[in-house]
């Protein structure tokens, strides 16, 4: 049974305030009994808990982290980022996964603010659900600061860091409009979340700048996950006129894409084109070469985690602050357009005419 602060105070012959004020090098007490009491902590091997420190100050060195999907490699990436910066200023994670369940959502933050943490970062599930955003608004109210990660909350004014996800599928689609193509496909993420709106409204403006008519049915609405993607994937290639290339808004739906394009028995890019958002780097490994826009997500994971510690550190008149960071396009050839054999033909026999 690990040993208390009682066994030491008894050991040492001192009172349990004089052991507390050791622990805690606060009040006066004399370098003979410190000695003592050290000595017997020593001697015991006595583990001082946090909890109970944080208890007596009201306080804890936690703060808490909200994620929709512990899975999914860009959170995973971010929480990498966030822990980085955590062991810096020497404070403790409680992490919690809502599998983009908002009623899991709001649990998690009940039971964080229950645990006395100083402050959330937090990737909201949804931007739209008003109970949620009533809920994050009444524990901003309670002054614990809240950061968010790439997402943002109806009628709240949080401080986050922010992927340019509008930068990002602008140049994604730009790219596969300078390699020839015209019927580009978009797989969109949950439209009640802002990342999605904003991939869709860069996807929309390349097309403008260049000239092409926005086409609604080349416009595929996805959730974010794979079984989604693949389904409407296969709804796709079922078109008469089917896009010759495909941007895809996550990467679990560019993996979705990637198994119905497969079974299908199409290749990329010589059957169809195809660009992703987030790396995926099991792709790699299996020496599929796709291009895919990069989201600085370890950096994502720092920023926010400095902004909640400044928030933490100024708790009675932070400033909310919104830093958006720029994504970078890395093109790998599965955003090329390969012409038909039989198109190549006709081609030449036109050009020697």
């Amino acid at each position: 049974m690990p040993a208390t602060i009682k066994d030491i105070a008894q050991k040492s012959g001192v009172s349990l305030t004089t052991v507390s004020r050791v622990l805690n090098n606060s009040g006066y007490v004399k370098e003979e009994t410190k000695r003592k009491v050290l000595s017997a902590i020593k001697e015991l091997n006595y583990t001082p808990s946090a909890i109970a420190r944080s208890l007596s100050k009201n306080k804890t060195n936690t703060i808490g982290v909200v994620i929709p999907e512990i899975n999914n490699q860009f959170y995973g990436e971010v929480i990498k980022g966030i822990s980085e910066v955590a062991v810096e200023y020497n404070q403790n994670i409680i992490l919690c996964n809502t599998d983009n369940d908002i009623e899991k959502e709001v649990r998690a933050l009940k039971v964080l603010k229950e645990q006395r943490i100083q402050g959330i970062i937090i990737a909201p599930t949804s931007v739209e659900d008003d109970f949620n955003s009533e809920y994050l608004i009444t524990i901003e109210q309670l002054g614990i600061p809240i950061v968010l990660a790439d997402g943002h909350v109806k009628y709240a004014d949080f401080s986050g860091a922010f992927v340019d996800n509008i930068k990002g599928a602008y140049e994604s689609t730009e790219a596969l409009i300078k390699a020839g193509h015209k019927k580009i496909a978009i797989i969109t993420g949950r439209m009640n979340s802002d990342a999605a709106q904003n991939r869709l409204t860069g996807y929309k403006k390349a097309l403008a700048l260049n000239n092409i008519p926005f086409n609604e049915r080349y416009v595929f609405k996805g959730d974010y996950g794979e079984r989604l993607a693949y389904e409407l994937t296969k709804k796709m290639l079922l078109m008469e006129d089917r896009p010759t290339a495909v941007f895809t808004s996550s990467n679990k739906m560019t993996i979705g894409c990637i198994k119905a394009l497969t079974e299908e028995g199409l290749k990329i890019p010589k059957d169809i084109a195809l660009i992703g958002f987030d790396r995926i780097d099991i792709l790699n490994s299996l020496g599929m070469d796709i291009s895919f826009v990069d989201g600085p997500t370890t950096e994502l994971g720092n920023i926010a985690m400095k902004i909640l510690m400044e928030n933490i550190k100024n708790i009675e008149n932070f400033k909310v602050k919104k830093i958006t960071i720029a994504p970078k396009l890395v093109l790998k050839g599965s955003e090329r357009f390969v012409k038909s054999k039989l198109l190549k033909s006709i081609l030449q026999v036109i050009k020697k005419i």
